[in-house]
């Protein structure tokens, strides 16, 4: 089993910046993708970036520019730092650690942006 835990969400005013942290513990094997999804009220959960074990990074259109994906291996931590947010970047943002094509899910971090 993995467990996932977020940290880092907050309320922000557009143009701002936040830092969302992700700590995976359990039975984690050497080459797995980390990432972060987020969701917003009605809608579908979306990604937002991954990152692989050698370091490959995969972002979603609307936060390239903005948004960077890094990750500490020996620690199973993934980090996401977001800048110049916007309003439309509010959501609950999902840790996820994807390893043996299971997927591992966090409880989610929210993230309001708003003057």
């Amino acid at each position: 089993q993995v467990q996932l835990v977020e940290s880092g969400g907050g309320l922000m005013q557009p143009g701002g910046s936040l830092r969302l942290s992700c700590a995976a513990s359990g039975i984690i094997f050497g080459f797995n993708t980390m990432g972060w999804y987020r969701q917003a009220p009605g809608k579908e959960r979306d990604l937002v970036a991954t990152i692989t074990t050698f370091g490959d990074t995969n972002y979603a259109d609307s936060v390239k520019g903005r948004f960077t994906i890094s990750r500490d291996n020996p620690k199973n931590t993934v980090n996401l730092q977001m800048n110049s947010l916007k309003p439309e970047d509010a959501a609950v943002y999902y840790c996820l650690l994807e390893q043996n094509n299971i997927n591992y899910w966090g409880k989610g971090a929210l993230v309001t942006v708003s003057s």
